[in-house]
């Protein structure tokens, strides 16, 4: 059925080739508001689901790229493991393709790493139309320029996802979430400090009151951090990183737009207007403000850091941080090899591209 389906895909996007017709990827539809709003015909991937391996002796799982991402973490938790990178989905019909497209990571990010960091091998249709597949199952097979971890954050404008291979890990022995007050620059040194000793914190988030710290190890481990950081045990910790991961906080409910502010981790804080919190143990921070555009991103780019409106509260305003040449170049030498036409997902992150 889903070679069926796999192929029907492959033919839609010939004939949108043919006819040079723009082609929007879509599945779950939970990250729409990410990026720019493009006008093209849609392109279902919604059908092409399932796990097509999954070993978890060997802690790899492959699945296709319509699969719900609920579904992935449900089975991964019947055999006591987890994605490493804690994808947020943003809606129960979030898919493994869109997660892996936008390279979403979680409060674990900063800890144990993106989630390009754990794609082992994808396949994919180009802008040609041809299936290529790229790495595999093992470590072994991602030595060189890896094509699958290029696909992670592309937002579909390379080629559609039609499968990928990751690595899984397994979840921890005992998860607590320490929290205690603190300010501001407080907050930012403690993360930094902490940061750099051997103490197994798996997410720091700082809401400008309260800084919390979740460890996440064998029970050893966990008592002797604790010690160390202090602060008091907060009670239903699942729940609230839950609710952080998936923008669920009053803090992102606003018709302001949100910025994703990504800046060394001991920057100190910015002199922009709004509200802020801090993730990432300080390299991620979410600003909402009606400062101008151009003031926040001078703001961070002095700071040496980028800035995207990853929540758009008006659709005119470019979401992504603008290309320096360089950068530019080696974006469009690489859509214009997978995609020569420009007929996926084109203009999503940039106008011209």
């Amino acid at each position: 059925m889903n070679t069926d389906i796999s192929h029907d895909l492959q033919s839609q996007i010939i004939d949108a080739k043919n006819s040079n017709t723009a082609l929007k990827i879509q599945a779950g539809n939970s990250k729409n508001f990410y990026g720019r709003q493009i006008d093209a015909r849609l392109l279902d991937v919604s059908a092409h689901q399932g796990v097509i391996n999954y070993e978890p002796s060997e802690l790899v799982i492959t699945a296709r790229a319509g699969t719900p991402l609920k579904d992935i973490e449900s089975l991964l938790s019947e055999h006591n493991q987890m994605l490493a990178f804690e994808p947020p989905g943003f809606a129960d019909t979030a898919t493994l393709g869109g997660t892996i497209a936008c390279n979403f990571s979680g409060p674990r990010r900063a800890y144990r790493g993106a989630a390009r960091d754990y794609v082992l091998g994808s396949k994919i249709i180009n802008g040609k139309g041809e299936i290529l597949s790229f790495g595999g199952e093992v470590m072994k097979n991602v030595a060189g320029y890896d094509a699958s971890r290029l696909m992670c954050g592309a937002l579909g404008t390379l080629g559609l996802i039609l499968e990928t291979s990751l690595k899984v890990v397994p979840k921890a022995e005992v998860e607590i979430t320490l929290a205690q007050q603190c300010s501001t620059a407080q907050a930012i040194e403690k993360m930094n400090h902490w940061a750099q000793k051997s103490i197994p914190i798996s997410g720091s988030f700082y809401d400008g009151e309260n800084l919390y710290i979740r460890l996440s190890s064998n029970q050893p481990s966990v008592t002797s951090a604790s010690r160390t950081i202090g602060g008091e045990i907060l009670q239903q910790d699942c729940l609230f990183w839950a609710k952080l991961k998936e923008h669920q906080l009053d803090f992102f409910n606003t018709n302001k737009p949100v910025w994703r502010l990504s800046l060394a981790p001991n920057t100190d804080e910015l002199k922009l207007e709004g509200e802020t919190l801090y993730e990432w143990g300080g390299a991620l921070r979410w600003l909402v403000t009606d400062e101008p555009v151009d003031k926040v991103r001078h703001a961070v780019e002095v700071a040496g850091g980028h800035a995207t409106i990853f929540h758009n509260a008006a659709s005119h305003l470019e979401p992504f941080h603008e290309l320096n040449k360089a950068l530019f170049s080696i974006s469009r030498n690489l859509k214009d090899a997978f995609d020569p036409q420009y007929i996926l997902n084109p203009a999503r992150m940039y106008a011209n591209l």
